[in-house]
């Protein structure tokens, strides 16, 4: 339970932060808020109920700061993720690296769907990475 905690309220942080443009420092202040309750300096100290509470303040953040719900749907997530990649290549970022490293803009930029597992769950979890061109 601590765990898929955990794993959701850091989901909707870096979500968030990329593609809804939600400033991480709204994110970092509620966690250490939520440390200093409970009287903890590392964030693996929380307890489950405290991660949940989280997820809760979080999704609250988002509202307060876009006027719109977290998305809970998965599809809309993924299209969200898909969205944010593909405008990023014009960001000011994007341009210096192609300009430092001689990549025309016209390459442009793709998107790599990939199903992910947890690799940090006991001495019996891994994870790995596969390719193929379809």
């Amino acid at each position: 339970r601590r765990f898929a905690f955990d794993s959701y309220r850091r989901f909707i942080q870096m979500y968030s932060d990329v593609v809804l443009c939600v400033d991480l420092a709204h994110f970092e202040k509620l966690l250490d808020r939520a440390k200093r309750t409970r009287g903890v300096t590392s964030d693996c100290d929380l307890l489950a109920e405290d991660l949940e509470n989280l997820v809760t303040e979080y999704k609250a953040k988002v509202f307060d700061e876009l006027d719109v719900h977290f998305p809970d749907d998965p599809q809309e997530q993924l299209w969200g993720a898909i969205g944010a990649v593909f405008g990023s290549w014009m960001n000011q970022r994007a341009k210096t690296y192609r300009r430092l490293n001689d990549i025309p803009a016209s390459w442009g930029t793709a998107v790599s769907v990939q199903a992910m597992v947890f690799g940090n769950m006991g001495d019996d979890c891994a994870t790995g990475v596969a390719f193929t061109r379809n």
